[in-house]
């Protein structure tokens, strides 16, 4: 069994419990609002352009080590389906992929028995289906709420849809703010915003939707990353990957900066999750070394890092049985759920 660093680990442990050894952290408590952190915020399209095509440009990660990696990546996945032909089955389907990832027989060949994904994204309306797929695991189901994608329902509303996400299941909420408070520069707007969909998540994690492709600038999205942070988001994810932009490199390294500074200024951990657009075990890698030079390997675990997406998994199964066999399987033999 290969560790995502490339050294060999100790046969002793599954991927599985490996997923979950590391030490847990403290929710995001927030803070006050420090526009003192946030107006003198610049960001250097240039240097950020030229520090993410970097990445691409390296020398591949290849056999072992890209098959260890991959795996890494599988855990981070949170697998999604928010279309309008959900369906109770399609979701009895989607939790049975999250809780064997692999086929068997690749899984077995890795020695990757027990690995599973680290959460199942739905609509509202199919929390409840989900919950009742993945009982008996320690998978999460994460719901969309507050009007995704596009967040233009009453506020009254929003807050009602958290809480009957929450009372139906649901350990973490994916919610979407409103953008308008970014482009207006209304920072006290989104700060309080944030704190009230905070609060009603209650125990639940709540992951911070962005929407970065309709945010304009990477200064505003800077802004609004620290804005929501200090408001007490447990995460910040880039798109809803209904925009007609979603993840990209340049703003995951505008973001993971603000991570971190938040984490400078206040010892707190908090995730990231690039959603919209990853569909490719090449782009995996390329969003996992990210994270690991900029935010160290804590942030490697399925608790501070998740990719949004579905037809990733099909392209990182791909690329394992290539890694077993010597062969590449044609896309449809690894039907994503």
């Amino acid at each position: 069994m290969f560790d995502f660093s490339g050294e060999i680990m100790p046969t002793a442990k599954s991927l599985a419990e490996l997923a979950f050894s590391a030490e847990h952290l403290p929710r995001n408590p927030g803070m006050a609002l420090d526009l003192g952190e946030v107006l003198p915020v610049r960001v250097n399209r240039s240097a950020v352009q030229a520090r993410t095509a970097s990445l691409a440009a390296r020398r591949s990660i290849k056999r072992e080590w890209q098959a260890a990696w991959l795996l890494k990546a599988l855990t981070c996945i949170d697998l999604t389906t928010l279309s309008g032909d959900d369906t109770p089955g399609k979701v009895q389907r989607l939790c049975a992929k999250a809780r064997q990832p692999l086929r068997a027989d690749l899984a077995a060949a890795l020695g990757a028995q027990g690995l599973t994904v680290g959460a199942v994204c739905v609509y509202h309306n199919m929390v409840a289906e989900a919950v009742a797929g993945l009982a008996g695991t320690r998978i999460p189901v994460a719901a969309v709420s507050t009007g995704f994608p596009a967040g233009q329902t009453p506020m009254e509303t929003k807050l009602r849809e958290i809480e009957l996400s929450v009372a139906a299941g649901a350990g973490e909420i994916d919610i979407v703010i409103s953008r308008q408070h970014v482009l207006t520069g209304n920072w006290q707007a989104l700060y309080d915003e944030m704190k009230a969909f905070r609060a009603a998540c209650g125990e639940a994690h709540v992951k911070a939707i962005l929407a970065t492709g309709e945010l304009g600038t990477l200064r505003n999205v800077a802004r609004a990353s620290m804005v929501c942070m200090m408001a007490g988001a447990d995460f910040i994810k880039t798109s809803t990957g209904k925009e007609a932009v979603n993840a990209t490199l340049p703003v995951s390294l505008t973001m993971v900066r603000c991570i971190r500074h938040y984490h400078e200024m206040t010892g707190v951990h908090v995730g990231y999750k690039p959603a919209g657009g990853i569909s490719t075990a090449k782009d995996a890698i390329n969003y996992l070394v990210l994270i690991k030079e900029e935010l160290g390997r804590r942030w490697l675990e399925p608790d501070l890092f998740r990719f949004g997406a579905s037809s990733l998994l099909t392209d990182i199964e791909r690329q394992l049985e290539h890694f077993v066999t010597g062969r590449y399987s044609a896309t449809f033999r690894h039907a994503m759920a």
